[in-house]
């Protein structure tokens, strides 16, 4: 008669098997394939950054912060990174409002209408921006198409100055940048269910209030991803501000170009591209958990 051993009890098998070193696991040989992209990225990105950094704390003496000094300490600049703020939260918010019932609108459209919504949207994104600025200079200036059109039609008797205002600046980005608006936010809503809507409205819910409790909230983080692409885009734009209002409403890139190509200050363009860097960063970690916290929220 032969006797079994009894087996160990699930918990002491628990117990060795963490005791025992961990093997690594084997390389994913697909991840292999992100290889060449990352090396390109570190010798075309990382490497002029870290170039940059660098040239923005170094001085003839060695290690010097006078660059910094000069951009956060200096009232002009404080001016500057103020002009750039500010161009960037009304470009964005300006986005928003033309953009967000665009993408609705191309979200529910069908057929051949979401075919033409579809190529207003992406046929911009295959002009360059120096055209589109400069097509906005010729509609805007005294002899454009705009004034034009206003004495035509008897509503003003002289030509309008339009050009090189802030107007036109905040109307050029907008335009320019619209399309990041629309694109993101209609990547979600998209992703909506109508139903949502239709079975609040069944229990009497009014169309205020199903847009403000079912569907904004849902599409925030198409939103949320929309203002953190036109912000940080048009915060660091050059040419549109350039050709638009030229030295009269002076932004962090013009600082730049100009301490760069003019002056040949290296330090100050360095510090200034750094500060901007460091904007930028913080815009797109901050929506980024923004998101996350949404989705949560969401689930």
């Amino acid at each position: 008669m032969s006797v079994s051993a009894a087996a160990p009890p699930a918990s002491s098998l628990s117990a060795a098997r963490a005791a025992l070193p961990q093997l690594p696991r084997r390389l994913d040989p697909l991840a292999l394939l992100a290889l060449p992209a990352l090396l390109f990225m570190a010798v075309v990105f990382l490497m002029p950054l870290l170039l940059l950094l660098w040239a923005s704390v170094r001085a003839e003496g060695g290690f010097s912060l006078a660059g910094y000094v000069r951009v956060l300490g200096d009232s002009y600049y404080i001016g500057v990174i103020g002009n750039s703020l500010r161009l960037g939260l009304v470009t964005a918010f300006g986005a928003l409002l033309l953009g967000y019932p665009a993408a609705f609108a191309l979200a529910r459209a069908r057929g051949y209408a979401q075919a033409i919504l579809f190529a207003l949207v992406f046929l911009p994104l295959t002009v360059s921006i120096i055209v589109k600025s400069f097509g906005w200079g010729i509609v805007l200036r005294r002899d454009g198409i705009l004034n034009w059109l206003l004495i035509s039609l008897g509503l003003i008797e002289r030509p309008l100055r339009m050009l090189f205002t802030e107007e036109s600046l905040y109307a050029g980005m907008i335009n320019v940048f619209l399309p990041f608006m629309v694109l993101p936010i209609y990547s979600v809503v998209r992703m909506l269910d109508p139903r949502l809507s239709e079975a609040a409205a069944t229990l009497g819910a009014s169309p205020l209030f199903r847009f403000l409790r079912i569907t904004l909230p849902l599409s925030l983080p198409g939103v949320v991803a929309g203002l953190s692409i036109v912000f940080s885009l048009a915060v660091a734009a050059y040419v549109t501000p350039s050709l638009l209002m030229g030295d009269r409403y002076m932004t962090m890139s013009m600082v730049m170009a100009k301490a760069f190509l003019n002056l040949r200050d290296w330090q100050l363009g360095s510090a200034m591209a750094a500060v901007l860097l460091a904007l930028a960063v913080a815009v797109v970690v901050g929506a980024g958990l923004l998101q996350r916290r949404l989705a949560r929220h969401g689930q």
